[in-house]
């Protein structure tokens, strides 16, 4: 049963259309993922289904038998409540209920007086019949249910008094979230509810949506979470919608699938406009009265093709790809019996571990444990209690800081990254912030005006510039979209230097790292492979004990499984080189058809046998040709 659609909505803010013709049907307990880049009008769709703003024109339609829920990506909370008296104001009719089951108690247990009898038995009903509303309503087990959200989403039970009006942004929006669960609406929109949650209660938000018997519609740029909940994804490009039946993984493979048969028609669609468009051109030139009613025929029909849109192609930056200014030496970081505490509140102690260059690093830990003090430690921008923490030779750091707290938000882009690099040309300057989609006049936009995504390119941006070859990155997915994400996750596959990263986005430590520290208050736990790996592990930590015996190689063993590590790799990039050649000489060939198959339609080829012959047999060596070249590419894959 469709209990949300949306019909041809359109909206617009002046000349800007956001959305067009948005048009889906939604049923009643469907999971579904709302996908876009940055600025594609996601959460204005969002606030047109819950009416915080107005729709242009089409239809709206959400069943009024359904209540709706909205945890907004920005939502804060005005209150004077501790946390747990603000998830009691979601119960408070149960309170109501429970104050009046308490007054009739009271009633009934005055002495008994047989003249009252028939109000004494009214009371008896009275009570009955409340206390088995109390009941069906969960008056016995709301107060467990508190308990049980406000845990699963990181709050300790020494917390649930505090004061919401002390609580930072992400806290205030944690405690909205759980309102939100508690309320537990048929319909729920939320807006990247896995912003500012640890590993372990985005697990547990997890586990609760997929057993939620509701619908609900999640933003967000959490691939993992995306594929672990929705059955189906939304995606929201260049203000329309496009709809795939499947979680996000599923949706990539039809959205190529889909991408590839909708280019090959248009391509079709446009050789034959040109055909004819050429045709009514020529009989336009002969100029007789017979040509140009024949032109102005097919002219007529031409205007009356339903010409195909080109297919939707994702903005990507083009311009990730770090590159390290001068070589580290073999030891990048040691860090030896490392301690540090503030105001009492132990982070951690005994902290042993060391970086080698090129490795991968992830450091993952609930929140509060410290992570970015490490970072901060390991730059020299804190002192550590006890312990040492000391880098190799030539190690030049790159710290990306989650908080953006480096840029200058009085400056204009163009001069935050030219005052950082002062050395650069003006032409190299436009450059590269062109190839992160900065272009035009939008480089003399205020940082102060800049979007979180948009801060999140600049620093990337800067990083990229400063050649460093040793990144500390502390949580580089927040506020990006999903193709940046991507664009990352590839730069740093690529990339020749170091790399110690804080991150909660499960999907990116499956790509970018092949080693996992979880920081703890007694210190850090290797595991020796990426997120999946890491989960299996703590599952049973029996499993990949061959992989671990390399601890316990000579030096010699380690030299030449670093040696062979090495050649696999050198390997696997002239693999990729190979691929990539290859994908290009078999796109320009397939251009190259095209122009063959055009040529074919023209008058003075077909009419003359000697030319349509040339070019026929030029088109069938140009398709054998494309087809040895698939033969190479996959045999080489």
């Amino acid at each position: 049963m469709v209990v949300l659609s949306c019909n041809n909505i359109h909206k617009s803010y002046g000349i800007e259309i956001i959305l067009e013709n948005i048009t889906f049907n939604i049923n009643d307990g469907e999971k579904v993922g709302l996908i876009g880049p940055n600025g594609a009008g996601k959460s204005t769709l969002f606030n047109i289904l819950t009416g915080k703003i107005n729709y242009d024109s089409g239809n709206l339609f959400i069943d009024k038998a359904k209540t709706v829920g909205y945890l907004t990506q920005h939502l804060s909370l005005d209150s004077s409540n501790t946390i747990y008296d603000e998830m009691l104001t979601v119960f408070q009719d149960l309170i109501n209920l429970e104050n009046k089951l308490n007054k009739l108690e009271a009633l009934m247990n005055e002495p008994y007086d047989a003249k009252n009898e028939e109000y004494r038995n009214k009371l008896i009903d009275k009570y009955t019949t409340c206390s088995e509303l109390y009941t069906n309503r969960g008056g016995y087990t709301y107060k467990a249910e508190i308990n049980r959200v406000l845990s699963g989403l990181g709050f300790q039970e020494n917390e649930f008094l505090d004061s919401i009006t002390v609580l930072s942004g992400g806290k205030k929006t944690r405690v909205a979230l759980c309102k939100l669960l508690l309320s537990k609406p048929d319909i729920i929109l939320l807006d990247e509810p896995t912003n500012h949650l640890d590993l372990d209660a985005i697990e547990w938000l997890e586990e609760y949506l997929k057993s939620y018997k509701g619908t609900i519609i999640i933003i967000s740029h959490d691939r993992y979470f995306l594929d672990a909940i929705t059955q189906s994804t939304m995606e929201l490009i260049n203000g329309h919608i496009n709809f795939y039946n499947g979680n996000y993984t599923t949706s990539l493979e039809l959205k190529q699938k889909n991408y590839e048969v909708q280019l090959k028609a248009y391509n079709m669609q446009q050789i034959e406009i040109k055909k004819q468009e050429e045709i009514i051109e020529k009989y336009r030139s002969f100029n007789r009265e017979k040509s140009i009613k024949a032109a102005e025929s097919r002219q007529k029909m031409l205007d009356k093709i339903d010409r195909l849109a080109a297919p939707d192609k994702d903005e990507k930056i083009k311009g990730i790809t770090f590159k390290t200014q001068i070589n580290s030496g073999n030891d990048v970081l040691h860090v030896e019996n490392l301690s540090k505490s503030f105001d009492k509140k132990l982070l951690f102690k005994n902290l042993n571990f060391d970086i080698k260059k090129g490795e991968k690093t992830a450091l993952i830990g609930e929140n509060g444990r410290g992570k970015t003090t490490l970072f901060k430690i390991i730059l020299g921008k804190l002192e550590q209690d006890d312990g040492l923490c000391k880098l190799g030779k030539n190690v030049l750091v790159g710290y990306y800081d989650q908080e953006q707290s480096d840029l200058n938000i009085e400056k204009t882009i163009i001069d935050e990254v030219w005052d950082s690099f002062p050395k650069l040309t003006t032409t190299e300057i436009r450059n590269a912030l062109a190839s992160f989609l900065f272009t035009g006049d939008d480089v003399f936009k205020k940082i102060s005006s800049l979007s979180g995504g948009e801060k999140c390119r600049i620093n990337l941006l800067k990083l990229i510039l400063s050649k460093s070859n040793f990144l500390l990155l502390d949580e580089p997915t927040n506020h990006l979209d999903i193709t940046s994400r991507e664009a990352l996750e590839e730069a740093l596959l690529n990339y020749d230097g170091t790399v110690l990263v804080i991150s909660h986005d499960r999907y990116f430590l499956n790509k970018s790292v092949n080693k996992i520290y979880e920081l703890n208050e007694n210190g850090a736990k290797e595991y020796l492979g990426n997120y999946t790996y890491y989960v299996e592990k703590k599952k049973n930590p029996l499993r990949f004990e061959m992989e671990e015996e390399q601890s316990s190689k000579t030096k010699t063993q380690i030299q030449h499984d670093k040696k062979k590590k090495k050649e696999l790799e050198k390997s696997k990039r002239e693999k990729k080189s190979k691929v990539k050649n290859i994908e290009e000489e078999i796109s320009n060939l397939e251009d190259h058809v095209l122009e063959l198959q055009k040529k074919l339609c023209l008058e003075e080829v077909y009419s003359n046998p000697e030319k349509s012959s040339a070019v026929n047999k030029e088109l069938l060596d140009t398709q054998n040709e494309i087809e040895t070249l698939y033969a190479d590419w996959e045999n080489i894959l």
